[in-house]
């Protein structure tokens, strides 16, 4: 990785201390650790030349270990051995491993929450920003479950608020109409039009047009064979015809049927014009009303720009719009007392959520005060403010985190009134109070103690080593006090070989602890007073 060709290191329970020249490796170290534990950090750890690099970390698990748990809703089942393993090629595929079985990065993530904490040289950042003490509280006080079931009722409010608001637009947007509405429906109501009915009154209509027409000619024709026409006339030579007959001989007989029988089908031709007048025979007046009602139909579809067949569905519309605004009062009357029943519900668990931080601000200023006493902050006070704030998905608190490190000065915004070093002490201290289960996870302090020196660091350094005694700690430092404390002690330290940099990480014994922290002290050069001094940090 990097700089590291192949590294092994056994951390021990207890206090590790990891020191080193600036630059030797130490932060690659993390890095390693946040990689194999999935964490996002840089993208590119493989060492120049190598086609990949891989990270293994082995941890101790207990039966009840919160990883086990993890691990089970994982499918990997409870082990007394957790062994995460994750490659990075050069071309940056990652690929991971727990227990020899492949995983992914949010597997590794989850695991990583319940196995390792790590407070690095930016976490005061968090402590400056006021923002982040209201989730550091909550999370000192457990408020995970009262928190869910009041971002649920926020939800919950907002969402009828939305409702609330939609409903009384869309309601006012209808009364500005609603004369409208009233004439519209009234109109449609009267007219009462159906589908399809177009077509059938246009082809009525045209049936009607053209029996008319046609009318006018049958009626001339049957006039033409009537009395008044053919059949007058012929009767008329049948008559005249006959009256000569008896001075003809019989020379007239022949014409006389002949006419005889023309007469027979004149009368059978005027019965068949007359039979169908009967059948295109009409009220005149109700082409009138046929007419009156298309064009009626039509107008209305052209007023309201829709076909005619649609003008049944679209009075429907008309008429739930209107009826929205007949039955709006009740409507608005439902939800104002949703609204007020959301509210008092959102309030309640607002409330209770404000009393739990109340009374976790208390035991935390509590639990800080004793954690600042053993480092030399006896006189300083931790105050935790839970004050009014606006109305959100979180509460309805402001969270503020203010101090007074000397009797008599006044108390303000931490990020204000602490110094360096004094930040540092007071991330320590509520870094102490906000762990929960030091016994179950492995604590990574990085630098914790940087902007402290002489009988603060060994108050540092001596908190350190209580908080271990607990657990596993791990502490990267450059302070001589705090890495005399430690239990088990490297030094990390980089080397040039054939035009390569490495880094290694070296296992100290007592004689190589004395001169290692004497560096601490003096520097490059080793003096025997440094190395005396060193000697009496390590005796305690």
């Amino acid at each position: 990785m990097l700089i590291i060709d192949r590294l092994a290191l056994s951390f021990q329970p207890g206090l590790n201390v990891l020191t080193g020249e600036t630059g030797a490796g130490k932060s690659i170290l993390l890095d390693s650790l946040g990689f194999v534990l999935g964490w996002r950090g840089r993208a590119e750890l493989v060492r120049a030349g190598a086609e990949q690099g891989e990270v293994t970390a082995v941890f101790d698990l207990s039966p009840d270990h919160p990883a086990q748990k993890v691990l089970e809703e994982a499918g990997f089942g409870h082990s007394d051995e957790l062994i995460l393993r994750r490659i990075n090629t050069k071309d940056g595929r990652k690929t991971a491993w727990v227990n020899d079985r492949r995983c992914s990065g949010d597997v590794l993530r989850q695991l990583s929450e319940t196995l390792l904490e790590l407070h690095g040289q930016n976490d005061d950042k968090g402590l400056l920003n006021q923002r982040s003490h209201r989730i550091l509280l909550d999370s000192f006080g457990g408020h995970s479950k009262p928190q869910l079931l009041l971002r649920t009722a926020w939800r919950d409010l907002q969402n009828i608020r939305k409702s609330l608001a939609a409903a009384e637009a869309e309601i006012a947007e209808a009364k500005a109409e609603e004369e409208y509405l009233r004439h519209a429906v009234e109109e449609m109501d009267a007219l009462s039009p159906e589908a399809g009915e177009e077509a059938i009154l246009d082809g009525r209509r045209r049936q009607m047009q053209a029996g008319e027409k046609i009318r006018v000619e049958i009626e001339q024709a049957n006039q033409a064979l009537g009395y008044d026409g053919a059949e007058g006339m012929m009767s008329n030579a049948s008559r005249w015809l006959e009256g000569a007959a008896a001075q003809t001989e019989g020379g007239l007989d022949p014409a006389i049927e002949a006419l005889s029988r023309a007469l027979t089908e004149l009368g059978e031709a005027q019965q068949a014009v007359e039979s169908f007048l009967g059948t295109i025979d009409f009220d005149p007046f109700e082409l009138e009303r046929v007419e009156e009602r298309l064009f009626a139909i039509r107008g209305l579809a052209r007023k309201h720009n829709v076909l005619a067949d649609e003008l049944g569905s679209f009075a429907e519309g008309l008429r739930a719009r209107l009826s929205r605004i007949e039955q709006g009062g009740e409507m608005l009357e439902q939800l104002q007392h949703d609204l007020q029943a959301a509210e008092a519900d959102y309030a309640a668990k607002a409330a209770a959520l404000t009393q739990k931080r109340q009374n976790a601000a208390k035991r935390l200023d509590k639990a800080m005060g004793a954690e600042l006493a053993p480092l030399k902050m006896e006189r300083a006070v931790f105050v935790t403010e839970v004050a009014p704030s606006e109305a959100g998905p979180d509460g309805v608190d402001r969270v503020a985190f203010t101090v007074a490190t000397n009797p008599g000065a006044p108390s303000g915004p931490i990020n204000k009134i602490a110094s360096g070093g004094e930040l540092s002490r007071f991330l320590l201290a509520l870094k102490v109070c906000l762990t929960q289960d030091a016994a179950q996870r492995t604590m990574i302090f990085d630098e914790i103690d940087r902007g402290v020196g002489g009988a603060t660091a060994d108050a540092v350094g001596r908190r350190l080593h209580a908080l271990a005694a607990q657990g596993q700690v791990l502490v990267v430092t450059h302070s001589p006090q705090v890495a005399a404390l430690g239990s088990h002690h490297w030094r990390v330290e980089k080397s040039v070989k054939a035009g390569q940099t490495l880094s290694r990480v070296v296992p100290l014994d007592e004689t190589a602890r004395v001169d290692e922290i004497a560096r601490m002290i003096s520097g490059d050069r080793i003096t025997d007073e440094a190395k005396a001094a060193a000697q009496s940090l390590l005796a305690g």
